[in-house]
C-alpha cells in the first residue's frame, strides 16, 4: 500500500469508527510505528486534517470542536512525488512563456500547495525551480489586462470590442469579434475570432490590441473543426483564410535530416527518408512568406523542389536582406 492509499485508509477508518487506536491503525495499514507517525503528522501539517489523540478512548479521531463548515475532506486529485516534480517543472516552463506573469499569478496557490505536498523540506522544491531555465527569444509581450479580458470573454462566450493595429497596412481599426480560441505561437499570443465587421474568421495578435472592452452580447460560437479547417489548413500562424492550399516539397541533406526528421512543421505534413540519408518533407501552405523564413534558417542544407512561387518568395527575402545590409 503506497502513501496515498494509506491516507485514504486512515480517513475512512476515522470516519467509520469515530476513534481508532494506534495499534488498530498499524494493523489495518501494515506499517511500522515510525511510518504511521509520519503519516499522521503529514495529514495534520500538510493536508490540515483535524486529527487529534483522545486519551479517554486511547485512539485517534477527528476533532469534534473544529469550526462549523470546516469539515475536512481529502482532495479529489492526488499526485505522487514524481508527478509533483513534473508539475513544478511544467510550472517553471509556463512561467518562461508567461508575459506579465498573468498565468503564474492565478496558479500561485496551486504551486504553493504542490510545494507543500513534497514534504517538510521546502528547500527541495526551491532547488528544483532553480534547476529549470527557459530562454525566450524575440518575445512579444502581451499586457495582462488584454489576456485576462479576452480569456474571460472566451469562457463566458461574450463578444469583445477591439481597437486593433493592423501591421500590414499600419492602420488602426475598430471591430466587434466573437472569441473562439487563444493560440500561443512563437513566443506570443493570438486570438482566433469571428470578426463581425468582415463576416469571417480572423486571427489577431494580442500585442497589437490597442484597446478592448467586454460586451454583453452573446458571442457567435463555431465548432472547433471549422476553426481548424479555416485557420490551420496551411503552414504557420497565418496559414488559413480563403487562399488556395499549396504543397511545398523540401529536400534536406543528410546532416540536416538528423534534426528536421524530429520536427513537426505542420500536423498534416508528409515525410520520408531517402536511401542516401536525405529527408524529403512535404507541408501544406497558403502564404509563402512565413514558410520561406523557416526554409532560410537551414541555408544550403535544403532545396525547394518544383515550386516557383515559394522559390520566388525565398529569393525576395534574400534580396531584401542583402539590400538592408548593403
Amino acid at each position: 500500500m503506497d502513501r496515498t492509499e494509506r491516507f485514504y485508509k486512515i480517513e475512512m477508518l476515522l470516519r467509520s469508527r469515530g476513534s481508532v487506536s494506534f495499534a488498530a491503525l498499524r494493523e489495518e495499514l501494515a506499517v511500522s510505528p515510525a511510518t504511521l507517525k509520519r503519516d499522521l503528522q503529514y495529514l495534520r501539517d500538510r493536508l490540515h486534517a483535524p486529527i487529534v489523540y483522545d486519551a479517554f478512548d486511547n485512539g485517534y479521531r477527528f476533532d469534534k470542536g473544529a469550526p462549523a463548515g470546516a469539515r475536512h475532506e481529502l482532495p479529489g486529485m492526488w499526485f505522487s512525488e514524481h508527478e509533483i516534480h513534473a508539475l513544478l517543472t511544467m510550472h517553471q516552463l509556463l512561467a518562461g512563456r508567461d508575459d506579465d506573469g498573468v498565468l503564474a499569478r492565478h496558479l500561485q496557490p496551486m504551486l504553493e500547495r504542490l510545494q507543500g505536498l513534497i514534504g517538510n523540506d521546502a528547500a527541495e522544491s526551491r532547488e528544483l525551480m532553480r534547476r529549470i531555465k527557459v530562454i525566450g527569444t524575440a518575445r512579444r509581450p502581451v499586457p495582462s489586462r488584454w489576456f485576462e479580458l479576452l480569456g474571460s470573454a472566451l469562457v463566458q462566450r461574450r463578444r469583445v470590442w477591439l481597437r486593433y493595429f493592423k501591421r500590414s497596412d499600419r492602420r488602426v481599426s475598430e471591430r466587434e469579434v466573437s472569441p473562439q480560441r487563444l493560440v500561443h505561437y512563437r513566443a506570443t499570443w493570438y486570438l482566433d475570432a469571428w470578426c463581425h465587421a468582415s463576416d469571417g474568421l480572423r486571427r489577431f495578435a494580442l500585442d497589437a490590441v490597442r484597446e478592448a472592452k467586454l460586451l454583453e452580447t452573446k458571442a457567435k460560437n463555431l465548432p472547433v473543426r471549422e476553426l481548424e479547417a479555416a485557420l490551420d489548413a496551411g503552414y504557420g500562424i497565418y496559414g488559413g483564410g480563403d487562399a488556395k492550399v499549396r504543397w511545398a516539397t523540401l529536400l534536406f541533406d543528410a546532416d540536416a535530416a538528423q534534426w528536421v526528421a524530429n520536427e513537426e512543421w505542420h500536423p498534416q505534413q508528409k515525410a520520408h527518408h531517402l536511401a542516401d540519408g536525405r529527408y524529403e518533407l512535404q507541408v501544406p501552405y497558403t502564404d509563402a512568406t512565413e514558410l520561406a523564413m523557416d526554409i532560410l534558417r537551414h541555408g544550403d542544407s535544403v532545396q525547394v523542389l518544383g515550386d516557383k512561387a515559394l522559390a520566388a518568395a525565398i529569393a525576395e527575402r534574400l534580396r531584401r536582406a542583402a539590400a538592408k545590409y548593403a
